[in-house]
């Protein structure tokens, strides 16, 4: 897989001004053979707080989802001919492929390639991710925290959240 992509975090200096905090490549990363994670930015609440500079965001393990009440900023990387398991998160999460291509599976069967500059808006529901091509895919993903709507969980019938630490 490919090194740590570059990234900028800007913030402001005690006058209030506007400065490049940091610049250099993702500090967090997980490869796990099939694919890997480079975490860009993890919040904690929405709204985001923002101050004048603040710890890394990413020092902590890398999970899917993001945390209750917040976001997680991610690029995937998965290799050719890999699947991710079917599974569901209380998301909603927007995943753009920047290189290679994809197949979103989701539970009523249906598969549906996803190609460069593509966006798919996940909305909670059973997924997977299969690159069927020879070359690596790499996509963006930003994923936020949510909650499934009394009508979806009544038709649906017991959820089964997909929630761990990957790695």
């Amino acid at each position: 897989m490919s090194a740590a992509p570059r990234r900028i975090v800007t913030g402001h200096d005690a006058s209030g001004n506007s400065v490049v905090l940091s610049d250099g490549p993702l500090p967090k990363s997980l490869d796990i053979g099939t694919a890997v994670f480079h975490e860009v930015w993890i919040t904690d609440a929405t709204p985001v707080p923002i101050p004048a500079e603040e710890p890394e965001s990413t020092d902590r393990p890398v999970r899917v989802p993001p945390p209750p009440h917040g976001v997680t900023v991610r690029f995937t990387e998965q290799a050719p001919g890999a699947e991710s398991p079917m599974h569901r998160t209380e998301t909603l999460d927007v995943g753009v492929v920047l290189e290679g291509e994809v197949w979103l599976l989701l539970d009523d069967g249906s598969e549906t390639r996803v190609g460069p500059g593509d966006a798919v808006v996940q909305r909670g529901t059973v997924h997977a991710w299969a690159n069927r091509s020879d070359r690596l895919v790499r996509m963006l993903f930003v994923l936020i925290d949510g909650a499934i709507a009394e009508d979806v969980r009544s038709a649906a019938g017991p959820l089964e959240f997909f929630d761990q630490v990957v790695g």
